[in-house]
Formats: C-alpha cells, structure tokens, sequence
C-alpha cells in the first residue's frame, strides 16, 4: 500500500466546505429529481385528475428539503405511498324520486391514509364531485388531521348527487341508499366520515339514522350529528370560527390585530357564516359573500341579522346571493364577479377550490390586502400562491387555516367515545388551543432566513414529517 503523508489526509478547510456544499447541493438535485419523477409517474397513471396532481405536487415540493435529509423515508418508498390512497370504494347509489323514477348516482368513499387513526374526512353531495376532486380532498385531510395532533388519518367521500331542487323526501331516500352501500367499511375505530359541501345536518341524520338500522349500534361512526343524538356544540360554526383565530395569529407576527379591518369573504355556505360571526366577534367588518351567481358588496358590514339571512339563503336551495341585495338596500350585487376585487384589510376563501386565481391574487396584491387565508380546500390556485409568497403576504393554506372544522369533529369523537358532553366554552377553548398549535407548527417549519413565514411550507413539513414518522414506525405492509 503506497504511503500518504499524513498533511495529505486533511483537506484545507475550503476545500472542505466546497466539498460539502456540493454534496448538499447533490442531494438536493436528486431529491428534487426523485419527487418530480414521482410527480411525472402520477400523471402518467391518473392523467385525468388534476386537482389531485395539485395538490400533490404543491405538498411534494414543500417538503423536499427535509426528504433529503431523511434516506430512511426513501429507503422505505414513504411518499410513493404516501401519495396514493389505502384504497377507493366506488358503488352504484340507486334511489326512487317522487315521481317514482329510479334514480342512480355514483358513490365515492377515498380511505387515504390510516397511520395516525381512523380514516376521517366529510362526504360531499354535489354534482361536480369526481375521483380527482375527493382523492385530492383525501390527500390533504390526511395532512390537515395531523396538523391537529388529534389521532385521525384521512380520507373523503361523496357522490354526484346534488340535494339541490330536491324534496326532504328524495333527500332521505338517497341518503339512507347511499349508506346502505358504504355501512360495512365504516365505525368508529374504522373510518368516521362527517358533512362537507352538500352535506349539512339534515343529511347527516339521515345517514347515521340509516347506519343504526343495518348495524343496531349507537356508535359515533359520523361527525356533524345533531346535539340531540350525540353532536358537539359548535361544530356548525367551527371551521369558520378556527379560520379567524388562526388568521388573528398570523396578524399578530406582524404585531397586528383583526379588529377594525375590513373582511372579503367568498361563500355563503356553513364556513363562510362561522367566519362571518367570528370576525364580526372578533371586531372586524364583513362586507362580500358569494355564491356561483356572482358576489354582493356591503359597505355597511354583514353581521347580526344579516348573517342570520346567510342561513336563509343557504337553506333556501336556489344557491345563489343576488337576493341579499334585494333585501338590504345598503348592498350591491355584482354578477359572474369575484369578491376579491374589493379593496379590504383582509381576504378569505370559504366557498371551493381554485377560487381565487393568479388574476384575483393581483388584484389583492394592488389593493394593499394584508392577510389571506383558505378556509376553503385548496382555495387559490398555484398561480396566486406564488404571488403571494413571493410578495412575501401573509397567506396560509387551508390544510392549516381550516382545520378547526374536523379538529372539532374529533373532539365530537371524543365526546361520543366517552359518553359525555361538553359546554359550548370548553368546545371552543379546546380549538383555540388546537389552532394556536397548528399555528406554531407552521411558524417553526415555515420561518425563512429573512423571518418571513412561509406557512404553506410549514403546515406541509409538519404534517408530512407525523405522517411520514408513523408510517415508518408501523412497517412495511
């Protein structure tokens, strides 16, 4: 063996630091690499799911910095995994209409991902729901139930029926058709599914009243239920009222507060009125909701009875917001129009995804917003999402912003499990604290150099990182 002087061992200490910087840099290229090949495989098999692709490759390249610096997750295919669902129930829903019509929709359920607890996630009833849509919706509940520390895993269900122009009646008779398909994947240690779009607490009973009979159990299997069989207080209002703390500590790293500002909404539905009653609580001024008919404009604030009208219109079936102007005179409603072309303090997102684009974020942007937040799923699309970070707004995704909503659902869980029942207070001090966690989870993943806060980044890292650790510790199976 040929002798080296021992000075010819140690590299000068530039070298060294050349050296490691490029096998950093290295790494970083071949994760990169690796995540968009990853990205590519998923394309080629569902080519035509693109909400789904969306929402993976937004969380897939928010948490490729620390991929690379965990080779056992790449040594156990975690991501590859992790990005395609346990498994997907689809079934036939055959009911009979008034008229005596039998009727048949598609019926979904999307079992994502069960490392942390029992798969959670809501059921959405509308006439747009597809594979792409409820599989995206199952990808980021997974991350989003993390975030809350509670034990859920994630999933979503649905079906292309709409309770739109549809009787009691009819609206009964799918329901309990839809449940008898899907009763024997579900229970409460199993999958625990809930309302999201189309499904309120009227569908909500007659599922679970339908789950009773098949199985002769009174099990929290569904969240969202009645407070007379079992739901929690404020789940109603709680995705709306867990968006407005969380936002309230996002102002408050810049030493802000909501009180006082001016509040654009989108939606009408159950989240934009939690919202609407938080904010307007909390100080602030609600002046846009919106439905697909356009948006109405009310300098004077939406709040007391006017949010009270919300319900009305939601519950009124005809989906649209052009009767509050005619209401109240003080209003302006603008058709085919988003509300995110008003000059306000504070922009948030309550209605469906990709609802504020890169041309809306602009707007935003010009008009001198403060604060964004997605209490909606996927709210903004890729475009307004670089925008705004790269604006260096306050902006947070609704993985983090609306996570109030299933955190109270599984503390109805927990209610149910221990046959009890909690006050409306100790609900609600339980999801501030559950909010001000997420929000410090976000902030210690999301800080950058700079001290800006990245928060998409840091409520995919940190959701990422508790799956990931939970998938690793239960094996390969």
């Amino acid at each position: 063996m040929a002798f080296i002087p021992k000075n010819m061992l140690t590299l000068p200490s530039e070298t060294c630091n050349e050296a490691h910087s490029t096998i950093v840099i290295n790494q970083k290229k071949c994760s990169v690499m690796k995540i968009d090949e990853i990205i590519q495989d998923l394309e080629r098999k569902h080519p035509n799911e693109p909400e789904y692709i969306q929402a993976v490759t937004e969380v897939l390249h928010s948490v490729e910095e620390v991929y690379y610096q965990h080779p056992e997750f790449e040594k156990a295919k975690i991501i590859e995994r992790m990005v395609e669902p346990d498994r997907i129930l689809t079934f036939r829903v055959t009911w009979v209409d008034d008229k005596g019509e039998v009727q048949t929709n598609l019926g979904y359920r999307v079992q994502y991902n069960n490392a942390i607890g029992p798969y959670k996630g809501g059921l959405r009833f509308h006439a747009s729901v597809n594979l792409s849509i409820l599989k995206f919706l199952g990808f980021e509940q997974t991350f989003k139930n993390a975030l809350t520390s509670l034990p859920m895993g994630g999933g979503k269900g649905g079906s292309d029926f709409s309770p739109r122009g549809k009787s009691q009646n009819e609206i009964m008779r799918f329901c309990q058709a839809y449940m008898t398909e899907l009763w024997h994947n579900l229970g409460p240690d199993t999958d625990v599914p809930a309302g999201d779009i189309g499904v309120g607490g009227r569908e909500v009973g007659y599922l679970m009243g339908m789950y009773k009979k098949l199985t002769r159990e009174c099990t929290g299997v569904m969240t969202g239920k009645g407070l007379d069989f079992g739901g929690s207080l404020i789940r109603p209002e709680a995705t709306g009222y867990g968006g407005l703390y969380f936002v309230n500590q996002m102002l408050a790293t810049r030493g802000l507060d909501i009180s006082g500002k001016t509040v654009a909404i989108s939606g009408f539905g159950n989240v934009a009125w939690g919202a609407a009653l938080k904010a307007t609580e909390l100080g602030a001024k609600v002046v846009t909701i919106s439905g697909p008919d356009g948006y109405v404009y009310d300098p004077d604030g939406i709040s007391g009875e006017k949010i009270d009208y919300m319900l009305e219109l939601r519950d009124s079936g005809d989906d649209i917001v052009e009767p509050y102007a005619e209401k109240y005179p003080s209003a302006t409603f603008y058709p085919g129009r988003r509300p995110w072309e008003q000059k306000v303090d504070i922009c948030l997102c309550c209605a469906t995804q990709n609802e504020l684009d890169g041309e809306d974020a602009q707007h935003i942007i010009d008009n001198g917003v403060i604060c964004v937040g997605e209490i909606s799923n996927m709210g903004c699309t890729p475009e307004a999402i670089e925008l705004f970070i790269e604006h260096k707004m306050l902006y947070a995704p609704g993985k983090a912003v609306n996570a109030g909503g299933v955190a109270t659902s599984g503390l109805e869980m927990s209610q149910n499990a221990c046959h009890i029942s909690w006050s409306a207070a100790e609900v609600d001090k339980k999801l501030q604290y559950i909010m001000y966690s997420i929000h410090e989870q976000c902030v210690k993943y999301g800080r950058q150099p700079d001290g800006y806060i990245n928060y998409v980044k840091g409520a995919n890292i940190s959701g990422f990182m508790k799956v990931a650790n939970a998938m690793l510790a239960q094996g390969i199976y």
